[in-house]
């Protein structure tokens, strides 16, 4: 997989706070289909990559009310 760095939008969230390193940004391109995740304290480092389906589905587990993994039958 190629994607082209200069294309790639990332963001970080709203909740880290000004300043904060301690966060994940999430990044997507014009050439890539799926979603980017890499550390912003090493933003020159490795970079995660997701199907959107995936991505999607992490969002809702991780934001639902019983996001307790011991507690997931998958």
């Amino acid at each position: 997989m190629d994607i082209e760095r200069a294309t790639i939008q990332w963001r970080k969230s709203s909740k880290s706070g000004h300043g904060s390193n301690n966060c994940i940004e999430v990044g997507t391109s014009s050439t890539f289909e799926g979603i980017l995740v890499r550390d912003s304290k090493d933003r020159t480092g490795p970079t995660l990559t997701f199907e959107r389906s995936a991505w999607r589905n992490f969002l809702e587990f991780a934001t639902s009310p019983s996001g307790d993994i011991a507690q997931d039958p998958i």
